[in-house]
């Protein structure tokens, strides 16, 4: 035995409120405290709340408070030195995990809270049926730790790339060309994953689709599950209209130990990592992996001192199919990998609550891992559009090693050394298609392809982003034969200022 001052949690709280009604509605903050309270009970200690020195909160997006954690403090009968609120990104609550993990074991923190919320199922409620919702004063947050950046560039967004729905399937269109499937060997892929992930949401008391599905239910387009942006239909898009709140309770071993919290109930953070992908989409190396996820992860593996071979279950980031099969890639494993994918049934079907679902995540894989005590666990968090990645490593075996962060810039640094192709914003020529999407409306028809291409015959040129031509027919065919490799020419628009692509 060391002396050895180990990050570890534990308590963990989830709730998820079914609200139909705007009477049952409850606002983010108070989803919060409930959570924390929880997360106290767990730890078998609930005068620990009043002993917090750090209460960190997710952003969110249902309801902009001033000062959340400062309300959340106040909720919970805390009173502490350390205060923080976040920017936008999914892989934010494991991020604050690992950081608040140094942070104690440097004796900055003795004992932290992270939490989020979110109550947008509410706040849709409130909307169709023009209800007030009689909540806490709303504002600006005063202080936003992290980077504020948007995640996409001007130009993006001017061909209509703007938001996950639609940058995600660049992503799943790429990984099937670079797999070599054809349109249909890859929807009964994606089927078979998604439907896998919904079984064990199934068995999820906090999942807000706790129900499983055929792969045929969810790659079947039709009225219910309308095709959203090819190749997702509705069922495989993560679910953000949910009011869900997570809580984790952060300490050291001997906080932990000092406190009376009994052993069983802690899991320490074995391993962590984070990086950043090229921050724009226009950017990247290629659409098919991420440089910084694999980073992350292995950073992660390395610090732990374990190899992949050594996890027993994984929750790897599932806003879309894509960021799983992007993960599985960075772990060099296949999508029929006996080992669980998800703990909790993954943000289509557990629910994406905003930027929190990480937090679900890490609260599930805490469960599993108490029961079963010499296991192994990893969490991977997703932010923006396959941008920023976290890992951690969890069990509920003490560690063998001192614990020690390496700093994220190191890995940082390797990625960014990468080069990024040449981009041009107006494109003219003969060109290639690297990756695309076909975007449709509410009412199931296609209205906009989007398109990744790549000047000259080979596709060696300049990068450029375009969208082809409204043509109802051409559209169609985008989502039934690849399209990716394919030759055209593309052109300028000076009146839209967007690139026009026609295939050849």
């Amino acid at each position: 035995m060391t002396n050895e001052n180990y990050p570890v949690i534990v308590g963990v709280g989830q709730l998820t409120n079914r609200s139909e009604r705007i009477e049952d509605a409850v606002e983010p903050v108070e989803l919060m405290a409930r959570a924390a309270r929880t997360a106290a009970e767990d730890a078998g200690n609930t005068g620990l709340l009043a002993k917090l020195d750090s209460v960190q909160v997710v952003n969110q997006m249902t309801w902009p408070y001033p000062d959340a954690p400062g309300a959340l403090a106040a909720r919970i009968g805390a009173s502490p030195a350390h205060k923080l609120y976040t920017a936008v990104g999914g892989e934010t609550p494991q991020r604050l995990v690992n950081e608040t993990a140094e942070a104690i074991v440097e004796g900055r923190i003795k004992a932290a809270l992270i939490a989020g919320a979110e109550a947008l199922n509410s706040r849709r409620i409130a909307r169709k049926t023009g209800a007030h919702l009689d909540w806490s004063v709303r504002g600006n947050p005063e202080h936003v730790v992290g980077d504020t950046r948007a995640g996409f560039t001007e130009v993006e967004a001017r061909h209509g790339a703007t938001m996950p729905i639609r940058m995600y399937p660049l992503f799943e269109n790429a990984v099937r060309a670079h797999q070599g499937l054809s349109v249909e060997e890859h929807q009964r892929r994606l089927g078979e994953l998604c439907a896998r992930m919904t079984r064990v949401a199934a068995a999820n008391p906090h999942a807000w689709f706790p129900q499983a599905r055929t792969a045929d239910e969810i790659t079947t387009v039709g009225r219910e599950n309308r095709m959203v942006c090819f190749p997702y239909p509705k069922l495989m898009n993560a679910i953000i209209e949910t009011d869900q709140a997570a809580a984790l309770i952060v300490t050291g071993s001997e906080t932990a130990r000092e406190l009376g919290i009994p052993e069983e109930q802690w899991v320490y953070l074995w391993g962590c990592g984070e990086a950043r992908d090229k921050w724009f989409v226009s950017e990247r190396l290629n659409y098919h992996t991420s440089p910084a996820m694999k980073a992350a992860i292995q950073r992660s593996l390395g610090m732990a001192g374990l190899t992949v071979n050594d996890i027993g279950a994984f929750d790897l980031y599932s806003c879309f199919p894509s960021a799983v099969q992007l993960g599985l890639d960075a772990l060099g494993l296949k999508p029929d990998d006996p080992r669980p994918l998800t703990v909790t049934g993954g943000l289509p079907y557990a629910g994406g609550p905003g930027n929190n679902y990480v937090s679900h995540s890490i609260a599930a894989m805490v469960e599993r891992l108490r029961e079963r005590r010499h296991d192994y666990g990893m969490v991977t968090g997703n932010g923006w559009f396959v941008t920023k990645h976290s890992a951690g490593i969890y069990s509920a075996r003490r560690p063998a090693r001192p614990w020690k962060r390496t700093d994220p810039e190191i890995d940082q640094g390797h990625v960014d050394a990468q080069e990024s192709p040449e981009f041009v914003e107006h494109a003219d020529g003969e060109a290639v298609v690297e990756t695309y999407t076909v975007a449709f409306d509410r009412d199931g028809e296609p209205e906009q392809g989007i398109v990744i291409g790549r000047l000259g015959t080979d596709g060696s040129g300049a990068r450029f982003f375009a969208n082809t031509p409204p043509d109802r027919d051409s559209l169609w065919s985008m989502t039934r034969e690849e399209f990716v490799g394919r030759r055209g020419r593309v052109r300028h628009d000076a009146g839209t200022g967007r690139n026009v692509f026609v295939s050849a």
